[in-house]
């Protein structure tokens, strides 16, 4: 089994989401996040004065799947997410760890059957 982390942006959600859906992926957490890349940050002005914004806003997916689904999943999240043809510094990063087990609290399931 294998645990899916990907930060994207969040204009892109809607988009990866509907992906994701193609493949049969539909169990997911979504998160608002914020952090620091290399974009940078960017500079915004409210009522006349100029502010630094060094935290950028970004959206946070966590999807387990089985081992034969990861690299469908993987591939639908970085198409749908990237913007353009050729993407852009901005776009997000996909992780991808082992997960060891995993245990559904209702039923006490454990392993693949709990996903």
């Amino acid at each position: 089994m294998k645990y899916i982390i990907a930060i994207i942006q969040p204009t892109r959600l809607e988009a990866v989401k509907e992906a994701l859906s193609h493949i049969e992926v539909f169990r997911l957490t979504v998160s608002d996040v914020q952090g620091i890349g290399r974009q940078k940050g960017h500079t915004e002005t409210y009522r006349g004065h100029e502010y630094k914004i060094n935290f950028i806003r970004k959206v946070k997916l966590e999807i387990a799947v089985e081992d034969m689904y990861q690299e469908q999943t993987v591939q639908a999240i970085a198409k749908a997410a990237r913007t353009g043809t050729e993407g852009k510094i901005g776009d997000g990063k996909i992780f991808i760890l082992p997960m060891d087990d995993v245990m559904r609290i209702s039923t006490g399931e454990r392993g693949p059957e709990a996903i």
